[in-house]
């Protein structure tokens, strides 16, 4: 692992996480604030915050569970990754990724963690809750705390059959947010095969893991 150099520095403040776990170590570069990063005319345009400055427990929940469980060969996308150290993880363990978010900055933080560990992480600016129609269909898709507003729900619920090859499988790490459960019992009325595999405390939250089978 060598020191993160970037041009981010320049423009950002910016503090160092540190996350390890088995073999896998990086110091997780992050804005120094988020707040600091909130933007009044995005969010009354569309409510939008910089939820992606944070290294939040799901992530890391997710990310410790894709290094112990990896998912069978074959493409991933990750949803919402902020600075997407799910997909650095699993990048690590020589998967092939794509690593998604509706913020430049989010993705740019990503790209120079991901050069830390001396690997490249492909990117691609996608709002999931509306995704673009050439946005191929993956084998797995991952997606971390996404469930945070009710209106991501029936997003979530929207986008998986249109981003998921046929067959296809996706991980959602969620630290019991309260809207959890409409989506799993929308999934399950969609003829999804839905499964906690795992639960992992991460700070103060209980983190769970739930794998979702197409039919």
């Amino acid at each position: 692992m060598k020191a993160v150099t970037s041009p981010l520095q320049q423009r950002f403040p910016t503090r160092v996480v540190p996350f390890i776990h088995g073999g896998f170590a990086m110091d997780m570069l992050l804005p120094a604030s988020a707040e600091d990063l909130i933007d009044e005319r995005e969010f009354d345009a569309d409510e939008r915050l910089p939820y992606w400055a944070e290294l939040w427990p799901s992530a890391q929940a997710l990310a410790r569970y894709l290094l112990d469980e990896p998912l069978p060969s074959g493409p991933t996308l990750e949803l919402g990754a902020g600075i997407a150290l799910p997909s650095l993880a699993l990048r690590w363990c020589g998967a092939e990724v794509l690593a998604t978010d509706y913020y430049p900055d989010a993705l740019l933080f990503a790209e120079a963690n991901a050069a830390s560990l001396d690997l490249t992480l492909p990117t691609r600016l996608v709002d999931w809750r509306t995704p673009p129609p050439d946005l191929e269909r993956w084998p797995f898709v991952i997606a971390a705390d996404v469930l945070y507003e009710r209106r991501n729900v029936d997003a979530l619920a929207g986008v998986l059959p249109h981003v998921l090859a046929p067959g296809g499988e996706a991980v959602i790490a969620d630290p019991g947010r309260v809207y959890l459960g409409d989506f799993l019992e929308l999934a399950r009325e969609a003829g999804w095969t839905v499964e906690q595999v795992a639960e992992r405390q991460e700070e103060s939250s209980r983190v769970q893991i739930w794998r979702l089978r197409a039919q």
